[in-house]
């Protein structure tokens, strides 16, 4: 993958992984958290909700922040979990009316957002104790988290497996691997859900300074309830071109589009390519011209969701100690694109048994010179 900008390298340390206990779920079940450090970063990965609690990165004078949203202990998680650095599925995304069709039979999903379901159902891979499948050290220190969905589990047909595994290599690059295998018919749209702010979650400072890329020529327009209307737009000409360089808080409020007032900003798909590609691709670019931190997102998968933060209401307070509210972070969900399983038009997210499904993500960090 090329760098859009001059960037400086992350400088080069040892990689290392470590496990510690995290706290206790109300249950007595043990939460465990695993420390990757290696080329600058540093990640912390939960075995709930398979999530991305801490991520630190260094700026252009080598100090490292903390550039994902989170919570300082397992309380938060459980209190207001806000999908912070989680791993959503079995369905990323919304499914309109939380119903689907498969091979003849209807499937009902619990609704969890307004009419629609929404990553995964009121109890989603969000909200699931993993198990941790192995801790790799070495050149790229790894942790690899396992899920095993049961045959009917919020709705969905057919017992899933599913796993991630996230790795730090020497280059600065946090790689996170999605894969599920089923033992009948399914559907599967898996993705990480961090909410990042390049310039630190403690900072204080929005992302509507940060300058965003996104090189896809179209988008999915959604309707009132942010489920696709089964268009696919062209971006041209609209406040959803980001194939150069745009501060996101430009067009942020370009209310003259209906589109702004729907999603209270960004919430939107955006097509990349037709269907899941044989390797990952760029999905967007992110810098802070303050720290010059840059993160480069690639993806195998067709669409990314890009999403400001809109709904953040200043209720959770963050590992900082501050209250995170509208436009704090951005998430950038690499995925099918909603609703596919009602939209033919968009494609396919079933798996059969004998097939393994992948999202592979990785975000690739350096610091621009100023």
């Amino acid at each position: 993958m090329t760098a859009l900008a001059c960037a400086c390298a992350l400088p080069a340390v040892a990689g290392e992984a470590r496990t510690a206990p995290f706290g206790t779920l109300p249950d007595g079940r043990a939460v465990e958290e695993v420390t990757l450090s290696n080329g600058g970063l540093t990640a912390r990965v939960l075995t709930w909700g398979a999530l991305l609690r801490t991520l630190d990165v260094p700026d252009r004078a080598g100090t490292p922040a903390d550039v994902v949203l989170g919570y300082a202990d397992l309380a938060g998680y459980l209190k207001a979990p806000n999908y912070f650095g989680v791993s959503v599925g079995r369905y990323a995304n919304r499914i309109r009316d939380g119903r689907f069709r498969l091979d003849g039979k209807d499937y009902a999903l619990a609704r969890n957002d307004g009419p629609n379901a929404l990553h995964g159902g009121r109890e989603g891979f969000d909200k699931r104790l993993w198990t941790i499948a192995g801790v790799e050290q070495g050149a790229a220190p790894s942790v690899t988290l396992r899920y095993v969905s049961p045959d009917g589990e919020e709705g969905y047909p057919g017992t899933l497996t599913a796993s991630v595994t996230y790795a730090l290599d020497a280059a600065g690059t946090l790689t996170v691997d999605y894969r599920a295998t089923t033992d009948k018919p399914t559907i599967v749209n898996l993705t990480n859900h961090s909410f990042f702010n390049l310039a630190g979650e403690g900072s204080g400072r929005t992302i509507l300074d940060h300058v965003l890329t996104i090189p896809a020529e179209r988008y999915t327009p959604v309707d009132a309830t942010l489920i696709p209307t089964g268009e696919i737009a062209p971006v041209a000409g609209t406040p959803f071109d980001f194939r150069k360089p745009e501060p996101i808080g430009a067009r942020i409020r370009d209310g003259r589009d209906p589109q702004i007032p729907r999603g209270r900003g960004y919430d939107h798909n955006f097509v990349l390519t037709n269907a899941p590609t044989a390797d990952a691709h760029l999905v967007a670019r992110v810098e802070d011209p303050a720290s010059g931190r840059v993160m480069e997102v690639a993806s195998n998968q067709p669409g990314v969701q890009f999403y400001a933060g809109n709904f953040l209401d200043a209720t959770a307070v963050g590992k900082s100690g501050l209250s995170y509210r509208q436009s704090d972070a951005l998430a950038l969900e690499p995925q099918v694109f909603p609703d596919t399983p009602n939209q033919p038009a968009f494609g396919t997210a079933r798996l059969d048994p004998g097939a393994t499904y992948r999202n592979l993500i990785t975000y690739r960090f350096s610091a621009a010179a100023r």
